[in-house]
């Protein structure tokens, strides 16, 4: 079978450019309002993609006077969109940083059931500097502990999710037996961090359990997706650093004996379309003239743990140096290397850098016309630098009303991407296996009569 793309979208605010909120082609629609996120989902679902994404936020950002904040969380609005739509893949973020292993199984479960098997669950250990007082906690994890706590929640709800059995509901009427209590067992993980007996109380879902996704791109993260993740949303501001984080995360998937084609990674792209080079620019200036560099540089201090760069004046040239070591920082810190590499490379003032990061908090971005874009896609698929994309349009709807009227079109002519839905689940669109049941035998709840 000929390679074909995957496409995500990534609904974020208005869009994907901090100033969106404020473009006349934005959203007029409040970000509590059901309908707009209905609106999106069907807009990609008509255009056969494989899925749509929300991240979370479990602190309230600084920047509110002048950046869109206050969206709906994620596990909520999934189970509404999942009444609302038939085929398209429904993912969404949780911390394993801020959650407990058996609420967010029976979550999951409970979505992959109502989706009919389409959830994915975007694994992330949370780095905003002020979340951990939200959850009654003086200080932020070290990144070291948010990963060793993060291997051991997926091990945990692992277990809770191969509890039941396949066959374990008989619902059998005439002889009075619903389930083979034989065929439910105990998870009884015991761990440094969880101690979860179970068994889970939400039935083998669809698929098993959600499709796994991973953001992390830091030494750790790697790590984490290499072992766990199923399709990964990466961050990369050049095609060089995408190819080497592809390459980087296949080896140590083969590594630990796990096929190179069961992880796909999906790089961001910001896409400011237009029918001309210069209409692109146009929207891409129009968005950066609206923004306000306070949100920047909110932003850019999150990225580096909290660090204040109020000091630096807008059009200071910038160096490494005005920018703390990015292998000590205990936030982001594969967006923090990024970020002073590209500081390093291109030596941009601090106003520049702002306007780069402001389109996709430091996701690639590109301008152009329908064909530019669809070359662009094209190209990093073919060189080995993604199995697809996560889609961030910097305004929404209307640059994804234009990706999908007009990219789209011309990624299938290249015979690149489906024009039909085929398999039902989420897992099976994205070629993955499917998950074996693990159900453990030794624990039952109690032995069947």
């Amino acid at each position: 079978m000929t390679r074909q793309l995957h496409l995500n979208l990534f609904i974020n605010g208005r869009g994907h450019h901090e100033a969106a909120w404020r473009h006349a082609g934005s959203t007029p629609r409040a970000l509590t309002d059901l309908r707009y996120y209905q609106e999106l989902a069907l807009a990609a679902e008509a255009a056969k993609l494989d899925s749509i994404f929300f991240a979370d936020h479990v602190v309230l950002g600084e920047d509110l006077a002048h950046s869109a904040r206050g969206e709906l969380e994620p596990l909520t609005l999934l189970g509404a969109l999942a009444a609302l739509t038939d085929r398209i893949g429904l993912i969404a973020t949780a911390s394993t940083t801020y959650s407990e292993p058996y609420n967010l199984a029976r979550q999951f479960a409970t979505l992959d059931h109502l989706s009919g098997g389409r959830v994915g669950w975007n694994i992330v250990t949370s780095w905003a500097p002020g979340a951990a007082a939200n959850f009654g906690q003086d200080r932020q994890s070290g990144i070291d502990q948010r990963y060793a706590r993060a291997n051991e929640f997926v091990e945990a709800v692992s277990k809770l999710w191969d509890s039941w059995a396949p066959d374990a509901i008989r619902d059998d009427r005439a002889s009075g037996i619903y389930a083979e209590a034989g065929r439910i067992g105990r998870a009884e993980h015991r761990g440094a961090f969880f101690k979860v007996a179970g068994a889970l109380n939400v039935p083998r879902s669809p698929q098993g359990r959600p499709v796994f996704v991973q953001a992390g791109a830091s030494t750790d993260g790697r790590a984490f997706a290499a072992r766990y993740a199923e399709a990964i949303f990466t961050a990369h501001l050049q095609k060089e650093s995408a190819i080497g984080f592809y390459d980087d995360i296949k080896t140590q998937a083969r590594a630990l004996g796990r096929r190179a084609d069961q992880i796909l990674i999906l790089p961001g792209i910001s896409a400011a379309i237009g029918s001309t080079e210069t209409e692109a620019q146009r929207v891409r200036d129009e968005l950066n003239e609206l923004s306000h560099p306070s949100v920047g540089l909110a932003r850019l201090s999150n990225r580096f743990g909290g660090h204040d760069f109020s000091h630096l004046k807008l059009d200071q040239v910038l160096s490494p140096d005005d920018f703390p070591d990015p292998s000590q920082v205990e936030a982001s810190r594969s967006r923090s290397q990024a970020i002073t590499a590209l500081v390093a490379r291109e030596r941009p003032t601090l106003r520049r850098l702002l306007h780069s990061l402001a389109g996709a908090r430091g996701h690639f971005t590109a301008t152009g016309t329908p064909e530019q874009i669809a070359d662009v896609i094209a190209d990093w698929f073919a060189s080995g630098a993604a199995d697809g994309f996560n889609v961030m349009p910097p305004i929404l709807p209307a640059q994804f009303d234009l990706f999908t009227s007009e990219v789209v079109p011309l990624l299938r002519k290249r015979g690149l991407f489906r024009s039909e839905y085929e398999d039902g689940t989420l897992r099976g669109r994205l070629g993955l296996d499917p998950v074996p049941s693990r159900f453990d035998p030794a624990q039952p709840l109690q032995r069947s009569a």
